[in-house]
């Protein structure tokens, strides 16, 4: 029985990569990643059984002050000159129901591999004006930063934390259609 494999590219114009993390344990620092590619393999439309590889560019980290970003780019944190790339393989997608999927892999950091659970809403799949598919997902998780060595923090005078440990990550994704190929 031949499955149709279908590859499916991130289309960076309409995909954000977005974190937030507590700053000061009373509110959030938000941030995205400018710079990310990947690739998603499914069996026909059905992403049941995704197979996700996603590339982002740690140098392009962005949260609306210079200074932080190049805090963040530096060996106190993810030290893009030595680990341009974090990398996320999946293991498995489990389908929920509903549109709802448990996304399982391995997010690597630094060197550092660390199994991730994500979950990943469906928004479907529709043809854009120029006859091009595209698919939409949203992906939504938390990582404790300290996990990849991210470690860097300051003591606040009252007790507490500058940077908070849990990290959470929301992906708006839309990705292109590329190719069939039988299997």
């Amino acid at each position: 029985m031949n499955t149709e494999k279908i590859k499916w590219a991130f289309d960076p114009a309409h995909s954000k990569v977005n974190f937030k993390v507590k700053h000061l344990m009373i509110s959030n620092v938000r941030g995205t990643f400018k710079q990310f590619d990947g690739e998603v393999t499914t069996s026909g439309s059905d992403f049941a059984d995704a197979e996700v590889y996603f590339k982002i560019n740690t140098g392009s980290i962005e949260t609306e002050d210079e200074q932080r970003n190049t805090h963040l780019r530096s060996a106190d944190f993810f030290d893009s000159e030595k680990y341009p790339e974090m990398i996320f393989k999946s293991a498995s997608m489990k389908d929920l129901g509903d549109e709802t999927y448990e996304l399982e892999g391995t997010l690597k950091i630094k060197d550092i591999e660390k199994p991730v659970k994500l979950e990943v809403e469906f928004g479907g799949i529709v043809k854009d004006p120029w006859g091009n598919e595209k698919a939409g997902l949203t992906v939504e998780g938390k990582i404790n930063r300290k996990d990849w060595d991210l470690n860097w923090n300051a003591m606040l005078e009252a007790g507490g934390v500058l940077v908070g440990e849990e990290v959470k990550i929301t992906c708006d994704i839309e990705l292109m259609k590329l190719v069939k190929q039988e299997a």
